[in-house]
């Protein structure tokens, strides 16, 4: 873009006009009528209570629904994380039947909808009343009664975390794939195990690839959360579902439950972004030096 003035053949300064955009003034125009127009709508409806609103922003059910929503939202990605990266590990292994049988889960978890998973294991008591732990071929070993073991929360948080791990698993695979051969074969010809190489080598430089698809993964996990309701995991919709029951104020709690699942979002949102500049290129590129440098740095003795 031209920073310095046009100067006529007199030596006088010649102003540059800067071009209208009509029709990006219209659109910008029409699109905050239209949204102002609708705000007003809803701040108007004399059908919605907003002083029920503000009376059940904070209350106590509301509040320690917020709870069980992060609870189940964290204890959910961490188990996807692990059993992902495991996956992951699994589906570029050489090892044929290790392969087959991440693809096998991925293929599984990825193809049932995740409604269906939270149900199946709310009620596996149907399929299994008593869970048993005990040393093979003995007797000895302890039991649970499933329905005490499988509550709400227990299946929310299996069904969410089990059903994450199989995307994670993809994005993982994808941040390994992106590291570049030659580190893999640095690592090969200084003799580094598979596992180390591993350890040591691609998943650091992976990370500015894995990151920022897992703090959409776990902004996500905030928000299907809700799905919890079927299972009464008393998460944030499940408790704001028992207050409208009793009342009748849908709307109003419903308004409540957005309200809070957007300010966790604004939150995480924030985090991830702090997240992604702290593991960004530069921090992955001295990663790769530090690494390096530490291989070939010649052993001194005494």
């Amino acid at each position: 873009m031209r920073t310095e003035p046009i100067i006529s053949p007199e030596g006088r300064p010649i102003p540059v006009a800067r071009p209208r955009h009509w029709g990006r003034l219209l659109a910008g125009t029409g699109a905050v009528l239209v949204f102002g127009w609708l705000v007003l709508l809803l701040v108007t409806n004399p059908n919605l209570d907003w002083s029920a609103v503000g009376r059940y922003l904070f209350d106590g059910q509301i509040l320690a629904g917020i709870l069980v929503t992060l609870e189940i939202s964290v204890l959910a990605t961490a188990i996807g994380l692990v059993l992902g990266v495991l996956l992951a590990v699994m589906r570029l292994a050489h090892n044929p039947v290790l392969r087959r049988l991440a693809t096998l889960y991925i293929w599984f978890f990825r193809g049932t909808p995740l409604l269906v998973q939270l149900i199946f294991w709310y009620n596996l008591a149907f399929l299994f009343p008593v869970l048993v732990l005990r040393v093979p071929f003995t007797s000895v070993g302890v039991k649970w009664d499933t329905n005490e073991v499988m509550t709400g929360f227990t299946a929310a948080m299996l069904g969410l975390g089990l059903n994450l791990a199989a995307y994670f698993a993809e994005t993982v695979r994808a941040g390994i794939q992106a590291v570049d051969r030659g580190q893999t074969e640095a690592a090969y010809a200084l003799g580094m195990t598979p596992a180390r190489r591993m350890r040591v080598i691609v998943l650091p430089q992976a990370l500015r690839i894995i990151i920022p698809p897992t703090g959409n993964e776990f902004i996500s996990m905030l928000k299907t959360t809700s799905l919890v309701y079927v299972v009464a995991g008393h998460d944030l919709m499940t408790n704001a579902s028992q207050i409208y029951k009793s009342n009748n104020l849908i709307m109003e709690l419903l308004i409540v439950a957005s309200l809070w699942y957007m300010l966790m979002t604004a939150v995480a949102t924030f985090l991830q972004g702090r997240l992604e500049r702290r593991f960004g290129s530069d921090a992955v590129r001295l990663v790769r030096r530090s690494v390096t440098g530490r291989m070939f740095l010649p052993k001194v003795t005494a």
